[in-house]
């Protein structure tokens, strides 16, 4: 049995060095911040400033000794608020759903949501309709303080998807899915599927912000030929992969039924499983397949959002934390806008953190473990780690501001505490990615949201017609004359009580 090996990370960026005070050159100052690091040791640096040259946090110190080291520079002023590292999205689709947001029942099983909703959807959009509800996603993802979100699979535009993610301005991982089973809708033979998956990798090599990966599907829609082909692939090409597995007990049952092991201990059999590998959901484990996914390395992101709307058991069956205290590598995601609903990481966090408080996990996590997972951890979870999740000198600068003069922060208490409990992403301010101020006093500065609303409503109402789906509205709609009229009565008489 082969491990695969992660995908390998490009080396730390060194920081600039200034060859005396007052000759360094950088982009942006943002000053006079508390500085909630999650650096390795947790450190919050209070009334301090950071230095951005190029994208990379080159500064860290008080505000008073960078202003001198980095003279004639913009400043962002953060005074009386809080940065953080930008959180990550380990799991988020961004491709139909977002354009009938809240449109699925939450009263129909998640099988009649994927066959009666999902497939029809994905049939009828177009390259348009991808990249448009892919700059969505990451419009609302950025406006919570998400600057890294990881598109698990989108059946047939990923380019375009890729290039509605780089319009927002986020970070972002993008794949086309791949399955191979005879009867599901999209298949393909594995040597087909693989060719599109290498297409996909290949087109978005090189690119700062969004890079191609490897996706399948995965669940039991996928052979053996093609889980090999795909964890050779992702090693050639030096990239990780994602695909979904055991989010309910449906997959365990299917793979019993085709005669395979236990999900984790086929693919165990298989070799695939490794630091490459991030599964999605792994909900269902029993205690040898936690043990496999624990000393593999293969990474999982909880969406425990998603679990809860579509009944998947995650009280029940969810073991999560038995596998990051087992030292497996954990991240948080949001899933789809009819799963989760929301791309909002803080949401998540929350919701993990009280549901396993809540059903008595053995050793829940406190905050500031929570807090790692949508931050330094979840983007080590991903591969991302060198790169971002924490504010380290040499790291990227995705840095989010968030402004606790707000009643919602008065008064502060321990700041991990408030940060998952608090949600706190309504108190978002600034937003920055590799550097780039993406939001600004709450305000989007890469795409014109006026505009967008406007065509997200149209395309989605075109795209509800060609799917042949009416949303079902539980409560009706009465035009405000004829409301009225019906109120008052004849002669416009109020009716008495």
């Amino acid at each position: 049995m082969t491990t695969l090996a992660a995908p390998t990370a490009a080396a730390t960026p060194a920081a600039p060095t200034a060859a005396g005070p007052g000759t360094a050159r950088a982009d942006l100052l943002v000053v006079d911040a508390d500085i909630v690091t999650m650096a390795p040791g947790r450190e919050v640096v209070t009334g301090g400033a950071i230095a951005v040259v190029d994208g990379r946090i080159a500064d860290i110190g008080p505000t008073g000794a960078l202003r001198v080291a980095y003279p004639h520079t913009p400043e962002l002023d953060a005074a009386g608020c809080l940065v953080v590292p930008g959180l990550v999205n380990a799991h988020q689709h961004t491709t139909a759903d977002p354009l009938i947001r809240s449109g699925i029942p939450d009263d129909v099983p998640a099988r009649q949501a994927i066959f009666d909703w999902i497939v029809p959807l994905h049939a009828a959009v177009t390259g348009d309709d991808d990249e448009l509800s892919a700059t969505l996603t990451a419009v609302e993802a950025l406006s919570y303080g998400v600057t890294t979100l990881l598109e698990p699979g989108t059946v047939a535009h990923p380019l375009r998807v890729a290039a509605g993610l780089r319009a927002a301005g986020i970070r972002g991982r993008v794949g086309r899915w791949g399955w191979d089973t005879a009867d599901a809708p999209y298949a393909m033979p594995a040597a087909d599927t693989l060719a599109a998956q290498a297409e996909t990798v290949t087109a978005l090599a090189g690119d700062r912000l969004v890079t191609g990966w490897v996706t399948l599907v995965g669940h039991d829609l996928v052979s053996d030929e093609l889980f090999t082909g795909a964890a050779e692939l992702a090693e050639r090409l030096d990239v990780p992969m994602t695909w979904h597995l055991s989010p309910s007990a449906e997959d365990p049952a299917g793979y019993a039924v085709a005669g395979r092991p236990r999900p984790v201990l086929h693919l165990r059999d298989l070799g695939v499983l490794g630091p490459r590998l991030l599964l999605g959901h792994a909900v269902w484990l029993d205690d040898d397949e936690l043990d496999v996914l624990a000393g593999s390395g293969t990474a999982v992101a909880s969406c425990p959002g998603a679990y809860l709307r579509l009944g998947q058991g995650f009280t029940r069956a969810g073991r999560h934390t038995e596998l990051r205290r087992a030292g497996g590598r954990l991240a948080l995601g949001c899933d789809s806008h009819n799963a989760g609903d929301t791309p909002d990481v803080w949401r998540a966090a929350r919701l993990f953190a009280g549901l396993d408080r809540d059903r008595g996990a053995a050793e829940p996590l406190p905050a500031d473990e929570i807090f790692a997972l949508a931050t330094v951890d979840g983007a080590d979870a991903v591969g991302l780690g060198r790169l971002t999740g924490s504010i380290e000198v040499g790291k990227a600068a995705d840095l989010v501001v968030l402004d606790t003069r707000t009643i919602a922060w008065t008064p502060r208490g321990d700041l991990a505490t408030q940060l998952v409990w608090g949600a706190a992403s309504h108190t978002v301010r600034d937003v920055l990615v590799d550097g780039r101020p993406v939001v600004r006093d709450r305000r989007i500065t890469t795409v014109d949201v006026d505009a967008l609303r406007a065509e997200v409503a149209s395309r989605g109402a075109d795209l509800l017609c060609r799917a042949g789906i009416d949303i079902p509205h539980r409560w009706p709609a009465v035009p405000a004359t004829e409301y009225r009229a019906h109120r008052t009565g004849p002669a416009g008489a109020t009716p008495p009580r």
